[in-house]
């Protein structure tokens, strides 16, 4: 039953999660008040600054910290060409499949049937998607009575050792078994294409002219552009073209909150190299990779670096590896490096009949270069941040009792408000000083000014927040000139010259 409890946990977890992120403003349901839209979210105050720090890490790490890349922006709508060029008009689809019970719809590639196989005889079935855990967890509260009543009925041989869940799980629909709904166990249709490509026109007609596509990457922009980049900047291979930028895909089933989403945001890099040193540029960027998500404090048995089976690998790329997060409803991709070859340069040269090759001035060769491409999810990195922020701990109250907390150990870089700043009480002239201190603070980082309820609860709160440090001014400060300075994950406190607080914070927080 471990599996089904780290389900139900993960799922508790979440739901946490979700909570949290709307009490205090991370993000909110897109349109709520209409009763929302699928696969659409808003960020809200505090969400707006986590995801503007998740960006700005990532910028400096690949941009302004090297010399051999250089940022791009490009359009959202670009010339259908482009994605007729890219393969994407024709390939860019899901299959689909309906429940003709309850009218769910799904993946059909993602529709796996879970038995559970004991005795030569399949005993329990349904699923959807992912590894066995995610599977448990996927169940409806009918499907679980099923599989704990087969449970029930093997006990004997699971207490034996004679069997186990998982070698008694199997993924594969045995021969003579429909395919049946994940949820209710109806009927499904037959599997047919769905392209994922938001469609639209451009000018007064709509008609197959004027047709175009909201992008579903930000990948084919940086390729149309290769020539004006590398012409207008005079830069040599090997080097990359950074971009940030808006994302569509009408997903079948978007779920998880904001990881699986219609709307979302790309930080990506496509990095050109000589064919030969691909390999080469390829390690450098898993490596890379790796660092910058360690250098941000995500915790270490969260994160792994999957490189692709044969199977599993695009029909473009020589080689790729996903980086995953463990979120509390199982592991998900939050990048994926990939050496896609010449295929895309190729491809556009093809179809635009422009020379897309490099020469080189020093070699004097020419050649269409390799092109090695860490794409990672700015939504899902954000995601995966918050989730590895999560804790809860006992903090004392007003009265010294322990009581539960909840806190966003943000790394200091992503944290949406830096410090926070209270007078004890207001009075006595302490919101006036306490006053000054903010505004000499937040012209150099995010700040919070709070002087309603209980200091301890205005503790609270900002650590929900995930603010790092709360700087209290209370009645010694108009004595002696010093503040309290707490810690958000110690807890501890220490006082300081109110003067001294600026060049503290910037020390604490290495700014």
């Amino acid at each position: 039953m471990a599996n089904q409890q780290q389900g139900s946990s993960g799922q508790n977890t979440m739901e946490k999660l979700v909570s949290l992120a709307k009490r205090r403003g991370f993000v909110f349901q897109s349109s709520e008040v209409y009763g929302g839209l699928n696969g659409c979210w808003d960020y809200g105050p505090l969400g707006v600054e986590l995801k503007r720090n998740v960006k700005e890490a990532w910028y400096q790490s690949v941009v302004r910290d090297r010399d051999d890349i250089v940022p791009l922006d490009c359009s959202i709508l670009m010339n259908r060409a482009v994605w007729q060029a890219s393969g994407h008009e024709d390939c860019f689809t899901d299959p689909m499949v309906d429940c003709r019970g309850c009218k769910r719809r799904y993946r059909a590639d993602r529709v796996r049937m879970h038995y559970l196989v004991l005795d030569g005889r399949a005993v329990w079935h349904h699923g959807y998607e992912g590894e066995h855990a995610d599977a448990f967890e996927q169940m409806s509260k009918s499907v679980r009575k099923s599989y704990d009543h087969a449970l029930g009925e093997h006990k004997a041989q699971l207490e034996s050792g004679a069997a186990t869940e998982l070698d008694c799980v199997v993924s594969e629909v045995p021969e003579g078994f429909p395919r049946v709904c994940p949820e209710c166990g109806g009927e499904l249709t037959e599997a047919r294409m769905f392209n994922l490509m938001f469609k639209t026109f451009v000018g007064p007609s709509e008609d197959s002219a004027s047709m175009t596509y909201l992008r579903p990457e930000t990948a084919q922009g940086i390729f149309a552009n290769f020539l004006n980049v590398l012409n207008s900047s005079r830069i040599k291979v090997p080097f990359g073209i950074a971009q940030m930028g808006k994302s569509f895909r009408n997903e079948i089933t978007p779920r998880n909150f904001t990881f699986r989403t219609r709307e979302f945001e790309q930080m990506e890099i496509e990095f050109f190299c000589k064919p030969g040193t691909d390999d080469e540029w390829y390690r450098h960027w898993v490596a890379e990779r790796k660092r910058w998500y360690a250098s941000l404090g995500m915790r270490e048995e969260n994160l792994r670096f999957r490189e692709h089976t044969a199977e599993e690998m695009a029909h473009y790329a020589r080689a790729c590896t996903d980086v995953e997060y463990r979120f509390p409803f199982g592991w998900g991709e939050l990048e994926g490096i990939a050496n896609r070859t010449d295929f895309d340069l190729k491809a556009h040269a093809e179809h635009s009949g422009k020379d897309l090759s490099y020469f080189d001035d020093e070699t004097k060769e020419r050649y269409v270069p390799f092109v090695i491409e860490p794409s990672a999810g700015a939504d899902r990195s954000v995601l995966a941040f918050f989730c590895d922020a999560y804790s809860e701990d006992e903090a004392p109250d007003e009265k010294g009792n322990l009581q539960p907390r909840t806190v966003l150990k943000f790394h200091p870089k992503l944290a949406p408000i830096k410090v926070a700043v209270f007078p004890l009480v207001k009075k006595d002239g302490m919101p006036e000083k306490a006053r000054g201190i903010y505004d000499a603070v937040r012209r150099r980082m995010a700040a919070f000014y709070d002087e309603k309820g209980a200091v301890g609860r205005r503790y609270r709160r900002q650590d929900e927040a995930g603010t790092p440090y709360c700087v209290t001014v209370d009645s010694q400060t108009l004595q002696d000139d010093t503040v309290t300075v707490r810690d958000r994950d110690a807890m501890t406190q220490e006082r300081i010259a109110s003067a001294g607080v600026l060049d503290y914070l910037q020390d604490k927080l290495a700014l």
